[in-house]
């Protein structure tokens, strides 16, 4: 999580659909906006989300009545991506899931917020030969707004974890924003190495001893910003997989097995292990006051689902100052007219 300066968000407020644990809260918070109403359908992050924010988030949205819903200024929606991901079966709108876009449409209709902020799996972008996207885009034109998106990779913003997905960021017609620029990419300073737990009582039940580990790198002192696999484990499936701390993390999953499964495993100190719940929250931009579910396995799926604060904090922040810049022209106009 960053440590911001300017809160280019002070006085907006938002809704957090699809909430999770509260990753765009927590960025949007960040930047000094105010969180009026949020929705969570899974019963154990509820629970996360309450312990945290202390609000009770409402359910099921396909039940809400999107007139009951306060009004804000942003609608914030990292909306369920098994419909689209590739480890999925890629049914798009026919799968139930991915028709929950339009409960995202039916509250912009009825409230018709200032701005849009989506986040979805990558292969959203390329779903369907692009069709999924072209129909997110063409709805949100119709409903007055202006589109924009971008794929953006984590690894490029500070967090090193291998996290690309797609960002979508949508402004009603008449506040006349007539650019959009998402943050641009710099360089990693931090690795996986500066995201673990010191204390190793804490990490020690993670560590395991194969007979089957096959080493097929040699680990050096070279920092990467990308996954330096350095082995495997069995026959080298999903979750099978050994890296070094020195790269970034691969993706975190919410889904998958084998004996590293959701996580990686990773060379530490001689040993391997899988990543803590703790240092999975780490790679997704949250703070260790951030409270995480008692239960490893559900910990491991939330995470493997939720968005990277950091990611979402500078995209905020170019949100703030495009609509910043966009009320100083406006009031430039005003002026001028007198």
């Amino acid at each position: 999580m960053i440590d911001i300066k300017k809160k280019s968000l002070y006085g907006f407020t938002f809704i957090d659909l699809f909430a999770g644990l509260g990753g765009f809260r927590i960025a949007l918070e960040s930047l000094g906006a105010k969180c009026v109403f949020s929705s969570e359908i899974d019963e154990s992050v509820r629970e996360v989300y309450i312990e945290n924010f202390g609000d009770i988030p409402y359910g099921d949205i396909t039940q809400i009545d999107e007139y009951s819903i306060p009004e804000h200024d942003i609608l914030c929606a990292g909306f369920p991506c098994q419909a689209f991901s590739i480890s999925g079966k890629q049914r798009g709108f026919e799968d139930s899931r991915g028709t929950l876009f339009f409960d995202i449409a039916r509250i912009v209709k009825a409230k018709k917020p200032k701005i849009v902020f989506m986040e979805n799996v990558k292969n959203f972008a390329s779903h369907d030969n692009g069709k999924t996207l072209s129909v997110v885009k063409s709805i949100m034109e119709e409903l007055g707004y202006t589109f924009y998106y971008k794929v953006l990779n984590a690894a490029d913003y500070g967090i090193p974890q291998k996290r690309e997905r797609i960002y979508m960021v949508c402004f009603r017609n008449d506040l006349a924003i007539k650019k959009f620029n998402f943050p641009k990419p710099f360089p990693l300073k931090k690795h996986v190495e500066d995201f673990l737990i010191k204390d190793e009582n804490q990490v020690k039940h993670l560590y395991v001893q194969r007979p089957d580990i096959y080493f097929n790198g040699v680990e050096d002192n070279k920092y990467s910003n990308k996954p330096i696999r350095l082995g495997i484990v069995n026959k080298g499936g999903q979750g099978e997989r050994i890296y070094s701390v020195k790269g970034v993390a691969i993706t975190l999953s919410a889904n998958g097995g084998g004996v590293f499964s959701k996580t990686g495993g990773y060379l530490i100190n001689g040993k391997i292990r899988k990543l803590h719940p703790r240092e999975c929250a780490r790679l997704m931009g949250f703070p260790d006051s951030y409270k995480i579910c008692k239960n490893d396995n559900q910990a491991y799926k939330q995470f493997g689902n939720s968005v990277v604060i950091d990611v979402l904090q500078l995209i905020g922040q170019e949100i703030g100052n495009v609509m910043e810049e966009a009320k100083n022209e406006r009031n430039r106009i005003q002026i001028m007219a007198i």
